[in-house]
């Protein structure tokens, strides 16, 4: 790549040398997560397989299955094969009963010897039937955006819901979409990140937010299926798939047909003291079954900045994009499926600070260029005065038109205030509106001068040279320093190191060679 790039001129070597630089730096985490295992993992290939259910105090049958094997011989080998062997040898009916028995204290596991080509052959096929149905989720999103259509104009609207009881969710999201939101997202329970196991059920108790369930998603994605029709759009769901569960809820959201899914390791590291090999592994195995299930995903690169400067702490956000394409790239995820966050988070008393914002933003636009990217609207400075609150967001609405932003979430004049009633939703999606009618093709006629063009410069070359240090140290020694977020993240340390294992030679997994090949036809079917 060499010349100059876009509205912004970008060094096209400069620009190919920070991508060189990313995947240096990324290398060593994937082969971290290539050579281990975790918990999280086991369950989540254990869920496909097609176990269900809790135990009377709402611990899932699937945690109760795989602390029995872990008990007996660890899961460096994979927990597949020790519990097909047990379910062909001793004649079991199902996973859910022969989790049932282990949690009794009635069945023990072994690595199978004798039993391996039969216990080989009944986790496939298990497995398979999972993948499979995932498949077809897949082929029924496509076959009802071509029903229903896509939204008529970018970006898309994005809308947060979250009362905590799915059965008020529903209702609220579905006046959401007639009123314009293009994508609800179904905000989780705070601290429900850091469960390591995955409520079973609806749902009706949630504290800022509804627990991730199953049944929640299956609720939500059926309601919303009603709207799209009703509308005559396909309206898109989005939750999150991070945290100590993250590979499960992968699984669960392509089972359930969810269409986008927040998944960013680094957001459980820096906000939620997630250990970071832990998180890393579990990331880039929902990752693998976010491309399979062709579900769009969102980083969090816009939290940085809820903590850090968002004008000296710029290019940390350029590096963790780069960082994240890499990421999703290895793991088989198209450019169309990559949210790539950043946010409209610069102190509004800072001088030009609408420029700066509008180069930050076409920076990002511009090194992403067939990406959707996911833009977030300020929150770090919202005062409570909702005056004020409401300019700014028009503000960051219109730094989204004028860059040609992919999925925008409104913003909220009540932001820090309350959580958001009907009435504030409807005032800012008005905002929203007036501002795509508006402006909505600006970016066709926007064109940046010098200051804006100078800033996106500064910005590339403080994150080449930020990835020129994290290729030297490594990237968890990076995140252990506080380069992200000015968080101190250390590698032996934080939430969910002691589910993480060293895979040993025999280690084998079911779902790994499908995860990792890919769909039989992977055509490039876009969700818009």
């Amino acid at each position: 790549m060499s010349g100059k790039l876009g509205k912004l001129q970008l060094d096209g070597r400069l620009v190919a040398r920070a991508r060189r630089l990313a995947g240096a730096a990324g290398a060593p985490v994937v082969e971290l997560a290539r050579t281990h295992t975790t918990v999280a993992v086991e369950r989540a290939t254990l869920r496909l397989a097609g176990i269900t259910g809790a135990d009377p105090d709402g611990i899932p049958w699937v945690n109760r299955l795989v602390d029995a094997v872990r008990a007996d011989v660890g899961i460096g080998h994979g927990v597949a094969l020790p519990v097909f062997d047990a379910l062909v040898r001793d004649g079991h009916a199902d996973l859910t009963l022969l989790a049932q028995k282990a949690a009794a204290g009635s069945v023990h596991f072994a690595v199978p010897t004798a039993q391996l080509v039969k216990a080989r052959r009944a986790a496939t096929a298990a497995v398979n039937a999972g993948v499979r149905r995932i498949d077809a989720r897949r082929r029924e999103r496509e076959r009802l955006i071509r029903r229903h259509g896509d939204p008529p104009r970018r970006p898309w609207i994005y809308l947060i819901v979250a009362t905590g009881d799915i059965f008020e969710d529903i209702p609220q999201a579905q006046a959401a979409a007639r009123a314009g939101a293009d994508v609800i997202a179904v905000i989780r329970s705070t601290g429900q990140s850091l469960l390591d196991y995955v409520p079973e059920g609806a749902t009706r108790e949630g504290f800022a937010g509804t627990y991730a369930t199953q049944e929640n998603f299956r609720l939500m994605r059926a309601a919303l299926d009603d709207t799209s029709k009703e509308v005559g759009r396909y309206v898109r769901l989005t939750n999150y798939a991070s945290g100590l569960c993250m590979p499960e809820i992968a699984a669960l959201a392509g089972l359930e047909r969810l269409d986008m899914m927040l998944n960013d390791s680094m957001y459980g590291i820096l906000f939620r003291d997630i250990n970071p090999v832990r998180t890393f592994v579990d990331q880039r195995f929902s990752r693998q079954i976010h491309a399979r299930a062709g579900i769009v995903i969102n980083t969090g690169e816009d939290n940085y900045l809820t903590t850090a400067d968002a004008v000296e702490a710029a290019h940390t956000v350029t590096v963790s994009q780069l960082l994240n394409e890499y990421f999703a790239h290895e793991a088989g995820l198209a450019d169309w499926q990559l949210g790539l966050g950043h946010a409209f988070e610069i102190d509004p008393d800072v001088p030009e600070s609408f420029r700066l914002e509008l180069a930050h933003a076409l920076l990002a636009r511009e090194l992403f260029p067939d990406a959707p990217l996911k833009w977030m609207p300020p929150t770090r400075h919202m005062t409570g005065d909702v005056f004020r609150g409401n300019l700014l967001d028009g503000f960051f609405n219109l730094a989204g038109m004028l860059t040609g932003q992919g999925i925008l979430l409104v913003g909220m004049m009540t932001e820090a205030v309350v959580t958001p009633w009907l009435s504030d939703r409807d005032i800012a999606l008005q905002n929203v509106r007036y501002v795509q009618r508006a402006a909505g093709n600006l970016h066709e006629d926007f064109v940046p001068g010098a200051f804006i063009k100078n800033r996106a410069d500064v910005v590339l070359r403080q994150a080449v040279q930020l990835l020129e240090r994290i290729g030297r140290d490594g990237l968890l020694d990076a995140i252990g320093d506080g380069t992200f977020g000015i968080m101190r993240r250390p590698a032996d340390r934080g939430k969910g190191l002691e589910g993480v294992a060293k895979r040993e030679p025999t280690y084998w997994n079911p779902t790994q060679n499908l995860l990792e090949n890919g769909p039989a036809a992977q055509q490039e079917t876009r969700t818009g």
